[in-house]
């Protein structure tokens, strides 16, 4: 594989060097939801019963959050981002005249949206650990969990945006993120749900997340994980190829 993808990386770095005051906002937006809902509601909750213990309410939210946080991170760079440079300002079009491959594009925006979502992810990990949100040693294990998740969002977010048209469809994007930041048991145990509906939300990709996060935090480790880190995986896998191969249809007809 061409390792020209790096030079995709170096390229957006560079352009946020004059955009660091929107590079930070990423740090406050989960930090805020942590503060107000996780310790401030969490006062009046008391405790929640997950993974057969009763831990603090903040302790059950707060690996929600990290999730959440990794999945924005990425997804944002990769459809409102990608969709500018690739629709108005012609930043493919112009990568494209050097060496670099339309695989080499989607890779490079891929990994650029999975580092900025990890630098987000690191740093509210440590201010969990700070407040004393994370109870067990597995819990070192919920970044690269956090880079899995990102991974994820950011190749289906690509491959999303390859379709889109306009920025009126991005509606459809925070529908969806919204959506699966309140239904993905964030806030709740997936049980208090009916039947039907912690059925739907256990397929979901933002669930698969939650549960990893959560289970590595409160170090309730089985056989499941397994599954939820493939799941997470080959949706990252397949997102990138679609788009890197829509790219190629779109730029280089």
């Amino acid at each position: 594989m061409s390792a020209l993808f790096v030079h995709v990386i170096e390229r957006d770095v560079l352009a946020y060097r004059r955009m660091w005051l929107i590079f930070l906002t990423g740090f406050a937006e989960p930090l805020l939801y942590l503060l107000s809902i996780g310790v401030g509601v969490g006062a009046l909750v008391g405790t929640v019963h997950v993974g057969g213990q009763n831990v603090d309410y903040e302790v059950f939210v707060a690996p929600a959050l990290l999730a959440a946080a990794a999945m924005n991170g990425s997804v944002f760079d990769t459809t409102f981002n990608f969709f500018f440079k690739f629709k108005y300002a012609r930043s493919f079009d112009a990568m494209l005249a050097t060496p670099l491959r339309t695989t080499d594009v989607a890779l490079g925006e891929l990994s650029w949206a999975l580092l900025r979502g990890s630098i987000y992810a690191a740093a509210f990990l440590v201010t969990m650990a700070l407040l004393g949100l994370v109870p067990s040693a597995w819990g070192i294990l919920c970044l690269p969990a956090a880079m899995l998740i990102g991974f994820a969002f950011a190749g289906a977010g690509m491959a999303a945006t390859t379709w889109m048209r306009s920025f009126v469809h991005f509606d459809y994007v925070n529908l969806a993120i919204i959506t699966l930041f309140l239904f993905s048991a964030t806030f709740f145990p997936v049980s208090r749900y009916p039947t039907g509906i912690q059925w739907l939300i256990e397929i979901t990709p933002l669930y698969q997340g939650v549960a990893l996060e959560r289970a590595l935090s409160l170090g309730d480790l089985d056989w499941t994980l397994v599954p939820r880190a493939a799941y997470l995986a080959t949706m990252g896998v397949v997102g990138v190829r679609v788009a890197g191969r829509r790219l190629r249809l779109l730029l280089q007809p």
